[in-house]
């Protein structure tokens, strides 16, 4: 290898899941309350499509309920840089009258399916599995934050987390339940990174971590780029997680040029 690029933050090298959540949700937190501040009206406009399900029971077009929960999930989007603005404009055609609209039905079940990508459900928790058992780590972690309850004003939307209930509940995901299951109880998960064999890199490495990064807490990247050796960070804000999509070539440009030592 000549040079390795990496463009959506840094693994932490021995942090398990329950220290990514404990993480996570402040940052998704923040996120949601910028979103309000953006679109101050979207805050009870929520509210009112929960009361509406709390009330009512609404299906989307595959059948499945839409729950508030299940609702909540949207707010994985608003990790993205323009996923303000998706999630602002799903929510301003949501409510016609007093129902919910046949086309805000259609897309939150697409966006909160799981139809086109179940494994990225599955296997979220595990993927930082090492050293013992996940056990619903997401689930366990919000017990910490009480924000986080659905009666709660204002009503706070979920980020990149994984619960029991949504194998349960979503369509796409319950064939899926026994083995994210198993998944969850398992404990015998070796280490993901050999810390000692990263510290003697000597391939260069370029990363971009994202200083807001909701999936990616930017803690968690600074500690492996101290590190790993012959690794440099660039630390921005000017992009979301997605910037290496989003940017254009500008992102990747930057790394490859950082990676040559031309900046």
């Amino acid at each position: 290898m000549r040079a390795c690029y990496v463009t959506g933050g840094l693994s932490g090298l021995e942090t398990t899941a329950d220290d990514v959540y404990a993480l996570t949700y402040p940052k998704v937190r923040e996120k949601v309350t910028a979103y309000y501040s953006r679109y101050p009206g979207d805050r009870e406009r929520v509210r009112r499509i929960a009361d509406l399900l709390d009330r009512e029971t609404v299906l989307l077009p595959d059948g499945d309920r839409l729950t508030v929960r299940r609702l909540r999930v949207l707010g994985q989007m608003l990790g993205m840089g323009d996923g303000f603005e998706r999630l602002h404009w799903l929510l301003d055609e949501a409510i016609h009258g007093d129902a919910l609209s046949p086309a805000f039905l259609q897309q939150v079940m697409n966006l909160t399916g799981f139809v086109e990508n179940p494994l990225y459900a599955v296997l979220q928790e595990s993927i930082y599995a090492q050293g013992g058992a996940t056990a619903w780590a997401a689930a366990r972690a919000m017990d910490a934050f009480p924000e986080f309850a659905e009666d709660a004003d204002p009503l706070l939307f979920t980020g990149e987390m994984m619960y029991p209930w949504m194998f349960e509940e979503i369509a796409g995901l319950r064939p899926f339940a026994e083995a994210v299951g198993l998944l969850a109880e398992r404990a015998d998960w070796p280490p993901l990174y050999d810390p000692a064999r990263l510290a003697a890199n000597e391939v260069p490495v370029a990363a971009a971590v994202y200083h807001d990064d909701m999936y990616v807490p930017v803690e968690i990247s600074l500690a492996t780029a101290r590190s790993v050796g012959a690794l440099r960070a660039w630390i921005t804000n000017e992009w979301e997680h997605d910037g290496v999509r989003a940017s254009g070539d500008r992102v990747l440009s930057r790394l490859m040029d950082m990676a040559a030592g031309r900046v």
